[in-house]
C-alpha cells in the first residue's frame, strides 16, 4: 500500500511553471517530493508527473525557465471561451452526464484526433515510455462522460495519455486513442486528489487552479475520500497569481510562473516538510 502522493493539478502552462518551481524550491531545502510513492496528474500536472518521474528535480525546473521555442501556446485565449462549458457545468445531473455534455462541446469544436497536439507533448515530456512509478494520470471519455486514470498498466502510451489530459476542450481537440476521443482530465476535477485515495500517511496537493464548480469535486470533499493522515494544499499567491496573467496558455509566461513558484516554496516549505518527514522514510 502506498503511504505518500503528490497531487500535480491543472492550471495550463503557467501551472507547470509553477508547480515545477513549488518542487525546486522545496527539494532546495531538502524536501523531495518526486520520492512520492504515488504521483497524480491532472492536465497540466499530468505533464509535470511526467517530467517529475522521469528526470531530476533540477532539469525539470531548468527546463521551465527556458524560452519555450517549441511550444504550441493558445495566443489569442480568453476564460470567456469557455463560457459554453458552463451551462453543461452546472445544470443538474449526474456527473457523468455533465462530462459528456463537456465532451459534446469539444467535438462539435473540433474534429477528434490531436495529432499537433499529440506532438507537442512528446517535445515537451520527452520520454514515450512509462516510468517505472506508480504514475496516474487523468481524462474523460469525451462520448460517454466516463473518468479514466490511465497508468503504466493501461496499454496506452505516456504521451498520449498526457495529451488526452491536456485536451481542453474548446482550445484544443480530443485526442484520439484507439479511436476514443479524450478530453482533460480536469473536467471532472481540477486535482482529481482523490484518485490518491489509497495513500496511508500523507497527500501534498499542489492546485494552481483550485476553484471548483460543486461540493463533490472540492479539493477538501476529494481529500475527505482520502484515507492518508495528513494532507497539505498549496495554491498560488498573490505574486504567483500575478505572474500567470490573463492567459494560463500562454507558453511565454511560464518561466516567470516557475520562478515564482520557487519562491513561494519558502512559505509552505515548514507546513510541508512536517507533514512529508513524519513518514519513516
Amino acid at each position: 500500500m502506498p503511504r505518500t502522493a503528490l497531487v500535480l493539478g491543472g492550471g495550463g502552462l503557467t501551472g507547470i511553471g509553477w508547480e515545477a518551481g513549488i518542487i525546486k524550491g522545496l527539494a532546495d531545502e531538502g524536501v523531495d517530493l518526486s520520492t512520492a510513492d504515488v504521483v497524480v496528474g491532472t492536465s497540466a500536472g499530468s505533464v509535470v508527473g511526467a517530467l517529475l518521474t522521469t528526470r531530476p528535480v533540477d532539469q525539470v525546473y531548468e527546463e521551465q525557465v527556458q524560452p519555450p521555442s517549441r511550444e504550441l501556446g493558445a495566443p489569442d485565449y480568453r476564460r470567456s471561451m469557455m463560457l459554453p462549458l458552463v451551462p453543461r457545468m452546472l445544470f443538474p445531473a449526474a456527473s457523468r452526464t455533465r462530462r459528456r455534455r463537456l465532451g459534446g462541446v469539444a467535438l462539435r469544436a473540433h474534429p477528434p484526433g490531436g495529432l499537433e497536439r499529440v506532438e507537442v507533448i512528446r517535445s515537451r515530456i520527452g520520454v514515450d515510455e512509462w516510468p517505472d512509478r506508480d504514475l496516474r494520470i487523468t481524462a474523460v471519455n469525451a462520448e460517454t462522460g466516463e473518468f479514466v486514470t490511465f497508468t503504466r498498466d493501461s496499454g496506452v502510451d505516456l504521451v498520449h495519455a498526457v495529451a488526452a489530459s491536456c485536451a481542453v476542450p474548446i482550445v484544443w481537440p480530443a485526442v484520439s486513442i484507439d479511436d476514443t476521443p479524450y478530453i482533460d482530465g480536469g473536467m471532472r476535477s481540477t486535482t482529481n486528489a482523490d484518485v490518491a485515495s489509497d495513500a496511508e500517511d500523507v497527500v501534498v496537493v499542489l492546485a494552481p487552479l483550485p476553484h471548483a464548480v460543486s461540493r463533490s469535486t472540492r479539493i477538501s470533499t476529494q481529500l475527505g475520500r482520502c484515507r492518508a493522515e495528513r494532507h497539505v494544499v498549496v495554491t498560488p499567491d498573490k505574486r504567483s497569481l500575478a505572474s500567470f496573467g490573463s492567459n494560463v496558455l500562454d507558453p511565454a509566461r511560464r518561466p516567470d510562473a516557475a520562478r515564482e513558484g520557487r519562491r513561494q516554496a519558502g512559505d509552505v516549505l515548514e507546513e510541508i516538510r512536517a507533514a512529508w518527514t513524519a513518514v519513516a522514510r
